[in-house]
């Protein structure tokens, strides 16, 4: 009979292979002989995702962190299953645990945990912003009602009156041309401001350029290395503490007095924040 091992490689072989259903059946044997590695739970949860099925995924995942609760892997893989699922708040939450484990351990996942916090950060602000013009077109709809009705009312009223005063049809059809106008004026103006907010959301884009190249998030305090890279201060720090003295750009050493704060970024930053409040939920 095969050991763990045996049908842990066996897995492995399937993985590469892209037989990733048959990938799972043999992690599967593995886990069920006995007391299992995190790892064979992690692998088994990274056949899930590559079959984009989610809730098995998390299931692992769960179960590898149950395993090893300092799990890179394990983390990662949730975070990703999770924003597929569209539950972003967790994603964001466990994408950010696999980074801070992954600048830990020094495991090198290059780029792939930080795209997918920012993918998983953008993606919860675009349904935020899908909800937000939901909610104002609902807006926009309820007022432009309320002001059809006041207008049938008025009119309402003023043909009640006339009916018992001596003015002739022609008075009370310029009358009435007179209302229509005004409040044919004032919705013309309540979906002109309407149609300016969607002119700036349709601009709500935040340039590469003020993301910092290790969290991807606008920075705060944009220092800059001598190989001319900038970073925001409290990533480029984090990053030399606990991973290494080196510029993660370039690879360049780096010592943190050589950080120096980048006043003219800083200050393109404040700009651009000041005339963009949403950023601050980007």
């Amino acid at each position: 009979m095969a050991s763990t091992q045996q049908y842990k490689q066996e897995g492995n072989r399937f993985f590469h292979m892209k037989k990733y259903e048959e990938a799972i059946k043999q992690y599967t044997k593995a886990i069920n002989k006995g007391p299992s590695p995190a790892v064979f739970y992690s692998n088994r949860a990274l056949c899930h995702l590559k079959l984009k099925q989610w809730e098995q995924a998390i299931t692992d995942c769960k179960l590898t962190i149950e395993n090893d609760s300092q799990s890179v892997k394990g983390n990662f893989f949730l975070g990703q299953s999770e924003m597929e699922l569209e539950r972003y708040d967790e994603a964001i939450t466990h994408l950010a645990r696999a980074h801070d484990l992954a600048k830990q351990q020094k495991q090198n996942f290059g780029d792939d945990i930080t795209y997918m916090l920012r993918l998983a950060k953008r993606r919860r602000w675009e349904k935020l912003e899908k909800e937000r013009i939901k909610q104002e077109v609902e807006l926009q709809t309820y007022l432009n009602n309320l002001i059809i009705k006041d207008k049938k009312s008025v009119i309402d009223a003023m043909k009640k009156k006339k009916r018992t005063s001596s003015d002739g049809d022609a008075t009370l059809e310029k009358t009435v041309e007179n209302i229509e106008t005004t409040y044919q004026n004032k919705m013309q103006e309540l979906n002109s401001l309407f149609s300016q907010v969607d002119d700036r959301r349709k601009n709500r884009e935040v340039p590469d350029y003020l993301c910092g190249k290790i969290s991807f998030a606008v920075m705060k305090n944009p220092v800059i290395t001598p190989s001319g890279i900038t970073y925001d201060r409290k990533d480029i720090e984090e990053h030399l503490q606990r991973v290494g003295h080196f510029d993660p750009v370039t690879r360049h050493d780096l010592k943190l007095n050589q950080l120096i704060p980048n006043l003219a970024m800083r200050e393109v930053i404040t700009n651009f924040v000041d005339q963009n409040e949403w950023v601050e939920d980007f």
